[in-house]
């Protein structure tokens, strides 16, 4: 059976991107799953091997870096890395600031990226950080990957699931205010992120998920106490779902749902905002783990991290969470979505 084609952008050129992209797809525990291209600058790549040489990063002799015009022009060959070669970052461009330059170089890799998936060229693609003030330099009118991934493909609805071991966490909403959050946690927003997380688990062959609903307010609301928005806005949505054959349970406190849903009492755990998921997620491990979304009509999975401007070019990023998002890819790729599990709590 062949293995699946996997394309991972190498994010800013101006951050740890480059870096964590050579040594996570030289990783012969990603090579033996998927054939892989990376999609950046050949010349900045270049740079950051040296880099990495110089630090003792490379196990052996630094792969060679092949440059190709088509991703149907890659050899998957032991020892060599096929970039898709962009030419668009600037000789000389600084490591670890924010510019224009870099942003717009980001964006297009993402591009080409979700281009190469539609098409069916490539099976899945994994992405490394990009810095969104970069991309709002540049002109790029997305805020992020996943409002970008989102219109590139043509998706009407989508959303970020993160994952780190057992655990499993789909926003309702990300980057807003928490009094916006608050606003857009209507039962109708709750009952779609529910449908699409049952839904995408299910397509990525884990059959009947068990989804937790997190509450919004302190004790989910305590039955009215510490605020209404639960009883009002959350436990219809979950009371909806249930009713069409989801197993859903919610709204339940916050501040133990996670430990419980790590524990392997539920699938996934539906989080109200930015912050009450994220925490959750990286306490299990800030560089393990890995952004999924869903909703797509591709594959798409990411580091869980930004693009570490204070060690960028230096040779010291840690790889685990982009070996970890090929890793998840390619099972996803192979239908089974639990077995990422075992192979994440190796790495934490």
């Amino acid at each position: 059976m062949s293995k699946p084609i996997v394309a991972v952008t190498m994010g800013d050129p101006a951050g740890i991107g480059p870096e964590i992209t050579l040594l996570a797809v030289q990783a012969p525990e990603v090579r033996d799953r998927v054939k892989l291209v990376v999609i950046g600058d050949l010349e900045r790549l270049r740079e950051a091997s040296r880099i990495l040489a110089s630090a003792g990063r490379w196990k052996g002799a630094a792969p060679e870096l092949r440059a190709i015009e088509r991703l149907e022009d890659a050899r998957f060959e032991d020892g060599v890395i096929d970039v898709l070669d962009l030419h668009n970052v600037p000789a000389g461009l600084p490591w670890g600031q924010v510019t224009r330059e870099a942003g717009r170089a980001a964006f297009e890799y993402v591009a080409k990226a979700v281009d190469l998936a539609v098409n069916r060229t490539a099976d899945a693609i994994a992405t490394a950080p990009i810095n969104k003030e970069a991309w709002k330099l540049a002109g790029v009118k997305y805020p992020g990957h996943t409002e970008a991934l989102a219109e590139l493909s043509g998706s009407p609805s989508s959303a970020m699931m993160l994952v780190n071991g057992r655990l499993r966490v789909v926003h309702v909403t990300t980057h807003v205010s928490l009094r916006q959050a608050i606003e857009l946690a209507t039962t109708e927003r709750v009952l779609e992120r529910i449908r699409l997380t049952h839904r995408s688990l299910e397509q990525f062959g884990l059959r009947n998920p068990r989804i937790a609903v997190a509450g919004l307010n302190p004790h989910a609301g305590e039955g009215g106490l510490f605020g209404d928005e639960d009883e009002r806005q959350i436990r219809p949505a979950v009371e909806q779902a249930r009713a069409e054959g989801v197993d859903c349970t919610g709204p339940l406190p916050p501040d133990s749902v996670y430990a419980r849903a790590a524990g392997g009492e539920f699938d996934a755990v539906i989080a109200m905002y930015h912050d009450q998921g994220h925490i959750a997620i990286k306490m299990l491990g800030f560089d393990t783990g890995i952004n999924v979304t869903l909703g797509l009509p591709i594959l798409r999975t990411s580091v869980d991290h930004g693009t570490a401007f204070d060690i960028a070019g230096k040779g010291v990023a840690r790889e685990k969470s982009m070996i970890a998002s090929i890793l998840v890819a390619a099972d996803f790729l192979s239908g089974d979505a639990s077995e990422h599990n075992a192979q994440q709590e190796e790495t934490v």
